[in-house]
């Protein structure tokens, strides 16, 4: 089986965040869903997973509907529910109530298989003088790489 290019990133979620752990987990997807991710049309902008009743929630992600959809296509940014393992769960709901932590959808692919998959970090926010240091290495790296591309 041929494998997918597909690997949409939340680029703001290592910026934000201080990612502290990760999980990766399945999606519960409808047809026309599963095909919009394949295209590449999806987003994790201002997305973040809630613990109701035992199951993980992943709110606001956004899969663009399907163009050669029909009446049967999805809306873009319902609720989708992800596929843990029970242990996984209740691990996640210790570490998400603890004062200053969330639970932040990190990266979406599809594996091998497949299926589309989505890792989820732990992650506690970060304060300004962190994100001014996280810009400062960023930048240092740049420099570093310019210098070194020029000899």
């Amino acid at each position: 089986m041929k494998q997918s290019q597909v690997n949409i990133k939340n680029r703001r979620a290592s910026f934000d965040y201080e990612i502290t752990e990760t999980y990766t987990a399945g999606i519960v997807l409808t047809g026309t869903e599963i095909k919009s991710i394949r295209a590449g049309k999806a987003s994790l902008a201002d997305t973040y997973c809630l613990i109701e009743n035992g199951e993980v929630w992943v709110k606001n992600m956004y899969i663009a509907e399907y163009f050669y959809g029909s009446y049967n296509n999805h809306s873009a940014r319902r609720d989708r529910k992800l596929l843990l393992s029970r242990k996984e769960i209740n691990k996640l709901s210790k570490q998400g109530a603890e004062t200053g932590f969330t639970i932040v959808p990190l990266r979406m692919f599809i594996s091998e298989r497949g299926y589309a998959k989505l890792v989820i970090g732990v992650a506690r926010g970060k304060k300004s003088y962190d994100k001014r240091q996280s810009i400062k290495e960023r930048e240092d790296k740049r420099q570093l790489d310019r210098i070194f591309k020029n000899k």
